[in-house]
């Protein structure tokens, strides 16, 4: 068990999220490290609309698209297979296939968390989808909790336990590696 402490942080439900976390992502500088279970297509306000212009939406992905042209790395640990319509839109997004956007796969991935430029972390039960951060309207969204929090410490721990993830550090144990098509440590 870790040592408690008090952590400064912002708590976030509902529109919230998107209010805190997709505006984190679109001012990202250096890097975006994302952990879902679920990964669906989300469409999100249009960052490059005329100001005075009717709300339109887009893919997120070109918002990621537009952070990987800047240079800006982006990774995506995720637990299933991304939905149809997420897919579709990917494909759409040259600079994102070839590598602008790194993916990996664990179906033991559970975990939500977004960590934008190593200095803004999001933890709380919402996957990276529209219902679970607020992209849907207030009807349709899913109900979630979190926190917003740029605590040092809490950071440091949270982005070392995602590299151990990503580089595959769990997968030689791992009971149901039987279910990866191509676990994270590369070893088939």
């Amino acid at each position: 068990m870790r040592d408690e402490r008090a952590i400064r942080m912002r708590f976030v439900s509902g529109r919230g999220h998107y209010e805190s976390v997709v505006q984190a992502v679109r001012e990202a500088k250096v890097s975006v490290w994302i952990a879902t279970a679920n990964l669906k297509e989300m469409l999100v306000e249009d960052d490059l609309q005329m100001p005075g212009r009717r709300k339109s939406y887009r893919s997120v992905l070109a918002t990621l698209d537009r952070l990987a042209a800047r240079g800006v790395e982006l990774r995506m640990l995720h637990a299933a297979m991304p939905s149809g319509p997420f897919r579709a839109s990917f494909d759409d997004h040259p600079r994102l296939v070839t590598g602008g956007l790194e993916m990996r796969l664990c179906p033991r991935v559970h975990l939500k968390c977004v960590i934008v430029d190593g200095r803004t972390l999001y933890l709380g039960s919402a996957n990276w989808t529209g219902a679970g951060l607020g992209a849907k309207g207030d009807r349709n969204r899913n109900f979630e909790l979190g926190f917003v929090t740029e605590d040092e410490v809490l950071l440091d721990e949270v982005q070392g336990l995602y590299e151990h993830l990503w580089r595959g550090a769990e997968c030689a144990g791992c009971g149901r590696r039987e279910l990866c098509e191509a676990p994270l440590d590369g070893k088939a």
